[in-house]
């Protein structure tokens, strides 16, 4: 008895940390099929979710206000995501983000955007998480994103990042200084077309490779990902879905997976990111089945693995050549 406890405690410590930089927030979605009122979204909450099927060490640097449930913490903390990087701001209100999605679900429009305790948040990594083995900076001002690489004592093995074109728009020239310092750039292919000034997408990897990121992520929704990396490229399709409730949080869930996997598979080659994307597009594949993180909270190991099944039916062929 003694010596399993010791060897669960010898594997839990040994475990790999992904440190985790996004929001979590209030969202309100209208799409084609329904509306919600305020539920539980932002990115870091998805990136969590997501990374939390793997097995890592996991911890969220965000903010909230004191409006915030605790149940939703709560909620965090039962798929073991260390929560104490989360500030809870007292008397303040938590980031509200509300939009409504056409009957394509490509695009939507934002109703409202409340940043609330995001716009004076200032980033602390929990002093367990400096020496973190994977950074995932999400979606957020690229100046709280510098700030947290700055915070880190030792070297991460992979710092992913992901951004939008609102950053492009209104704060450029600090998206470019974060940029020089990650490893991967997550984008869709609308930013990446804003970001490199090139419409084709082989072009604008290139372009925005030589802006720091080895390997470039260009999303594509329901058409899947493009993994550039030197003059290698790797697509990985999105599954064909009878049914898309929300896309929202796909792409985090996306991120979330691609850095879950890597970190705990502790292997950063070309080869080991074609397997990240899959084990992302997986993950999104389920996200979009539900409102919010409705369908995350619900999904387990079993469902997984059979639609990796499916992933590898849906991308293996022979041919003679």
């Amino acid at each position: 008895m003694q010596k399993s406890i010791f060897a669960a405690y010898l594997q839990f410590h040994s475990m790999n940390k992904l440190l985790i930089v996004g929001t979590v927030a209030f969202d309100a979605i209208e799409t084609p099929f329904g509306k919600t009122d305020k539920i539980l979204g932002g990115a870091g909450t998805f990136i969590g979710l997501s990374a939390s099927h793997f097995n890592v060490k996991s911890a969220i640097v965000s903010v909230v206000g004191d409006d915030f449930p605790q149940e939703y913490l709560d909620l965090l903390t039962s798929r073991g995501i260390d929560i104490s990087g989360i500030e809870i701001v007292k008397g303040g209100k938590t980031f509200f983000w509300s939009g409504r999605y056409h009957n394509d679900l490509n695009s939507r429009d934002t109703l409202v955007t409340e940043l609330n305790v995001l716009a004076d948040f200032k980033p602390v990594v929990p002093q367990n998480f400096t020496d973190s083995d994977v950074v995932m900076l999400g979606n957020l001002h690229p100046l709280v994103q510098s700030s947290v690489l700055d915070q880190l004592t030792s070297t991460p093995k992979l710092v992913v990042l992901d951004t939008m074109n609102f950053w492009m728009d209104c704060a450029l020239t600090e998206l470019l200084e974060v940029i020089k310092r990650v490893d991967v750039i997550t984008i869709n292919d609308e930013e990446a077309r804003q970001l490199s000034g090139e419409y084709s997408l082989v072009k604008a990897a290139a372009k925005i490779h030589n802006m720091g990121p080895k390997y470039v992520v260009i999303k594509k929704g329901e058409h899947g990902a493009l993994l550039f990396h030197n003059k290698e490229v790797f697509f990985a399709p999105a599954l064909p879905l009878e049914e898309v409730f929300d896309p929202t949080g796909a792409g985090d869930t996306f991120a979330g997976g691609f850095s879950g996997y890597i970190a705990q598979s502790e292997n950063i080659s070309f080869s080991n990111m074609k397997n990240a994307i899959i084990q992302g597009s997986n993950l999104a594949s389920f996200c979009v089945e539900k409102f919010g993180t409705e369908r995350m909270l619900t999904l387990n190991e079993q469902e997984v693995k059979e639609r990796l099944k499916q992933f590898k039916s849906l991308t293996q062929f022979e041919i003679e050549l």
